[in-house]
């Protein structure tokens, strides 16, 4: 847990908390959004797009996808952890903890994008959501990132 945040419980911890609910979130490990990566990397490969690294170090953030040589950046972001306008919520236990986080989260990633756009790096973001109901269009976007309107 975040120490910037651990005074938005009390007494430093998370309370009321069912046995279920506490063994689900010591569950989730914070390695990366994986089945959601994967269906975006899926499409670009089966597309025939090529070149990316993944999880690199770009000045100021990890992009889920790096496109070195068109200066490209790729983020794919959940949507609770995201704060997503169209699925996001504030769980209603431990609320200003997790409002604080989320909001951190955001205002992260505006950093990041502000950051890498000053480098000419330009910054895709697909939410989670947008992934499973419109793969193609992401998909289009990326190529035209990429390539322009060929």
């Amino acid at each position: 847990m975040e120490k910037r945040l651990r005074h938005k419980l009390k007494n430093g911890n998370f309370m009321n908390l069912t046995p279920q609910r506490s063994r689900t979130m010591k569950a989730i490990k914070a390695k990366n959004n994986s089945t959601t990566e994967a269906r975006l990397r899926f499409a670009l490969v089966s597309r025939g797009i090529r070149g990316w690294k993944m999880h690199v170090g770009v000045q100021e953030g990890r992009p889920d996808f790096f496109f070195p040589e068109q200066k490209v950046a790729i983020f794919v972001d959940g949507c609770f952890w995201h704060g997503c306008p169209d699925h996001g919520h504030i769980p209603s236990n431990n609320r200003a903890f997790w409002k604080a986080k989320i909001e951190s989260n955001t205002k992260r990633d505006r950093a990041t994008r502000d950051s890498l756009s000053s480098i000419d790096i330009r910054v895709l973001r697909f939410w989670e959501h947008s992934l499973k109901d419109d793969l193609e269009a992401c998909v289009d976007r990326v190529q035209n990132a990429l390539y322009g309107n060929q």
